[in-house]
């Protein structure tokens, strides 16, 4: 900082002045004002805050003096709560002006902001929608007409709401999946084998007369489109390694990979080979297109909202499996001894072995309960009601942690959804 008097510098936020001395600002804990510090001009202060008097040295920021006065104590003291009866987004917005983040807050006030983005859809992020970044206006480098045909190509793929024809991509793309659940599910049916009498093994093959049929015709009909759009989604992304790791691009993969396969284990196989008429490799990998079904996630929130769910609540759901796990391994044990253990006269063999009765452990803590197996002996039904009730509760403790995330994250995804509405509802506009 090459100007301005005085060795103090003087902050008047919102009407209430606070006074640093030079070295303070080098290395204050807010980001905007540490950034005073690196200043050489007044037109570089102004950048900063909104006004500046050089001859006082004094900063003007028009922002709300309460909440920098919380802001303060948390630069002195280290704990940042919100300010009381103050909205969290706001005090969340000054927040972001002065450099600091949700995670700076107390552990109580995060999970209030958590709740109230949730309530009111409300999600601050870096990747914003198109047509609203300043940044950059009025200037095209070299290459930026291609470099946007391809975002509006990616963005045409991998949002069915960013556009009117990535809508049409997705309604095409849907009937597609369905086409092909209708038919696999169909070739499974005694009447579709009956005029050829063709047994599972025969139906596993793709042989040329296979081929020729309307199934096999439908069914390369959507390999194909399945491919291509892979193949185009693949050429438009923006970073290949990251697009080949994504969970529904290798589910995409699975689902076309054993088509090809089979066709080249025919080719060079041949149709009267002995690994033919065996079939079940072939059964296995014509089974592995149920795996479309899982695309339909791409153009459904629900199936995006489990999916994200699941990868967010990975802890709780180990933690879930750990409580069962811990259960299973007790009452199994206790199982196996009173039913079959012990010398009472009577003997369950459906309880000879401990791996036996973890089964019987598990359909009872998830309240199944087949009934192939059951306690006969009193000591036996009194555990077994005691595996009932602390299966309940068990599987009910992470519950509330995984529907919180659940609802997070669909309120997130929906408000994803909502601004690519935005930028179709201009399109038809225009």
């Amino acid at each position: 900082m090459n100007f301005g008097r005085g060795p103090a510098v003087v902050l008047n936020v919102g009407g209430t002045r606070y006074s640093f001395s030079r070295e303070v600002l080098k290395d204050f804990p807010l980001r905007r004002v540490s950034r005073l510090h690196g200043c050489l001009s007044e037109q570089d202060v102004l950048e900063v805050c909104d006004d500046y008097d050089r001859e006082r040295n004094e900063y003007f920021f028009d922002r709300h003096s309460e909440a920098f006065g919380f802001i303060m104590l948390y630069v002195r003291h280290g704990h940042l709560r919100f300010v009381p009866h103050m909205c969290e987004l706001s005090f969340y917005n000054e927040m972001i002006y002065w450099g600091l983040e949700g995670s700076h807050l107390d552990y109580c006030c995060q999970r209030r902001l958590d709740d109230r983005m949730s309530e009111t859809c409300t999600y601050y992020s870096a990747e914003e929608p198109p047509g609203e970044r300043g940044e950059g206006k009025g200037r095209r480098p070299p290459g930026a007409e291609s470099g946007k045909w391809l975002e509006r190509m990616r963005r045409t793929f991998e949002e069915p709401t960013s556009s009117v024809a990535a809508q049409v991509l997705a309604t095409v793309s849907i009937l597609f999946v369905i086409v092909s659940m209708v038919v696999l599910c169909a070739s499974t049916l005694p009447e579709w084998r009956a005029p050829e009498n063709r047994s599972v093994e025969e139906q596993s093959r793709y042989t040329a007369e296979s081929v020729r049929e309307p199934s096999g015709i439908i069914e390369a009909i959507c390999i194909g489109w399945f491919t291509a759009e892979c193949i185009v989604r693949f050429i438009v992304s923006k970073n290949k390694c990251e697009f080949v790791r994504r969970p529904l691009n290798i589910i995409d993969l699975l689902a076309i990979t054993p088509y090809y396969i089979s066709v080249l284990m025919t080719v060079f196989t041949g149709e009267n080979s002995q690994l033919q008429r065996a079939g079940v490799t072939l059964r296995v990998l014509r089974m592995m297109r149920i795996f479309w079904v899982i695309k339909l996630a791409r153009h459904f929130i629900g199936l995006q909202t489990l999916g994200l769910t699941l990868k967010r609540c990975y802890r709780e759901m180990v933690m879930l499996l750990v409580f069962i796990c811990v259960a299973m391994a007790i009452f199994s044990a206790l199982s196996q001894l009173l039913e079959n253990g012990l010398d009472l006269g009577t003997k369950n063999k459906d309880y000879a072995s401990i791996p036996a009765a973890c089964w019987w452990v598990i359909i009872s803590m998830t309240t199944v309960g087949y009934g192939d197996m059951c306690p006969i002996t009193v000591p036996g039904r009194i555990l077994g009601g005691i595996c009932v009730v602390s299966g309940i509760v068990l599987l009910a403790l992470p519950i509330t942690f995984i529907y919180h995330s659940f609802v997070q994250c669909y309120h997130e995804l929906k408000f994803r959804s909502a601004r690519y509405s935005r930028s179709l509802s201009a399109e038809f506009l225009n």
